[in-house]
């Protein structure tokens, strides 16, 4: 029978299209692993984390191989001291002016190279101290450029949502891959073949590292191009947008009140951590090296902790007040060293102050990243980065003088809570309170897995 002859039929009751199945929501902190141009770059970072932790020891124990000792170690961290400082705010410019993924492709080449040439010296018996100053300059200058353009080119391959995961991984990766795995690698590289042979593995992590990164997208500069338009003279057109990052932190007080708050704090409690806790393990703890290497395990497993946590949540409601405070209670367990009798205690209190120091930068980075224009976030960002770096050698130099005058118990009990007083002052003075409940940053639902969003710019052509 035709089909125009059957009969006509009542139609049969609609059935309801049955739900598809949910999909599955990915653990906050792995949500931007969604992004393929993350997980490229989220790869590229723990290849030149891991780099980067070989390198620092194969490093020592190749001026210990020519015949150097603490003074010629001095002066191949004094290198790259200076070479990070100098032009820590020239890279912020440079950050909001160059598509990021090639400063960042700059930095990757430049640490290889310079990995590649000490592996070569190293290996042909060839190596002099000034090689290794030289180079070590050279990569501190690259670390001053990497900071700023890796900070402000994040918001261009996450949404906001992710981006509070994002700083977490980030603190999680360089304490256990930087701090923990890299060195581990590289002292028993050294204890079984050189220090050649292990500059030579942190030269292979820094060129798979560096092909990592060039398969992220290049992305345009956030930067409109009026805010280009100035002094044609290179000069005078940076120290404009210099200026013009320093006048907008002095008119921001939330920024401004935070920098000068963590910079008192890094000034207090930097030196005690970093000097006086191996004198307090030796000489009033009885212990050695052994006991000295647990604190500073503890210290890096509480920071990955902290932030891998802090990942996994939503950005809090009261995030300038609580950033500030964690960032200042956090500082007392190095009270509780400085009067610690036993060595498990310091191990403690090194792992609540690594989870309390490390949880905080998670929310700063995020804020910075959503609360900042985007034209400025790089030369924000180099701000942070040189108040973080330019007080460290003054606090480490300040440590053993006040050491000496008030003793170890009462260094490490200012240490511990000065900050406090600090961060009160911070959070009241600025108006703190009053100010993120005027700009809430609440993220956005989270994203299903599976979804495959990217944010607008992910992928699109450099200009």
């Amino acid at each position: 029978m035709s089909e125009t002859s059957q009969p006509t039929m009542p139609p049969a009751p609609a059935r309801p299209t049955p739900d598809p199945a949910p999909a599955r929501r990915l653990p906050r902190a792995l949500t931007p692993f969604r992004h393929p141009p993350y997980r490229r770059l989220a790869a590229a970072l723990v290849l030149s984390t891991f780099a980067s932790g070989v390198w620092v020891v194969a490093l020592v124990w190749e001026v210990i191989r020519i015949g150097g000792g603490p003074a010629q170690l001095s002066v191949v961290t004094t290198a790259s001291a200076v070479g990070v400082l100098l032009p820590a705010l020239l890279g912020g410019v440079v950050a909001d002016r160059v598509p990021q993924k090639l400063i960042l492709l700059g930095v990757a080449s430049l640490e290889l190279g310079g990995m590649t040439v000490v592996a070569a010296l190293s290996l042909a018996d060839l190596t002099q101290l000034w090689h290794l100053a030289v180079i070590t300059f050279l990569t501190g200058v690259g670390m001053a450029f990497y900071y700023p353009a890796y900070s402000a080119w994040l918001p261009a391959l996450v949404p906001e949502s992710d981006l509070m995961a994002v700083n977490g991984f980030e603190g999680m990766v360089r304490p256990t891959i930087g701090n923990a795995l890299g060195p581990a690698v590289a002292g028993a590289v050294v204890g079984a073949v050189s220090a050649g042979a292990a500059v030579s593995v942190a030269a292979s992590a820094a060129a798979a590292g560096l092909v990592a990164l060039t398969w992220v997208p290049l992305t345009p500069v956030r930067r409109d191009a009026s805010a280009g338009a100035g002094p044609a003279n290179p000069v005078v057109s940076a120290l404009r947008d210099m200026r013009e990052g320093f006048g907008y932190m002095l008119a921001t007080p939330w920024l401004l009140a935070t920098l000068l708050f963590a910079s008192l704090m890094i000034l207090v409690m930097m030196g005690p951590l970093e000097v006086l806790v191996p004198f307090i393990v030796k000489d009033r703890l009885g212990g050695g090296p052994g006991g000295h290497a647990w604190v500073l395990a503890a210290f890096g497993v509480g920071g990955a902790v902290g932030s891998m946590v802090m990942a996994s949540l939503r950005m809090p409601r009261r995030y300038l007040t609580w950033m500030n405070l964690l960032w200042g209670v956090g500082c007392l367990p190095l009270a509780v060293m400085g009067v610690a009798t036993e060595l498990w205690m310091v191990v403690a209190a090194a792992l609540v102050l690594g989870a309390a120091f490390s949880a905080p930068v998670v929310i700063w980075g995020t804020l910075l990243q959503r609360r900042v224009p985007p034209h400025m976030l790089g030369r924000v960002a180099s701000l942070d980065f040189f108040v973080s770096v330019s007080l460290m050698p003054v606090s480490m130099a300040l440590a053993g003088p006040v050491s000496e005058v008030l003793g170890l118990r009462t260094t490490f009990l200012l240490a511990g809570t000065a900050p406090v007083v600090f961060a009160v002052v911070a959070v009241v003075a600025a108006r703190l309170p009053a100010d993120e409940l005027a700009h809430p940053l609440r993220d956005e639902p989270e994203p299903l897995s599976g979804s495959g969003g990217q944010p607008e710019c992910a992928g699109q052509p450099g200009a």
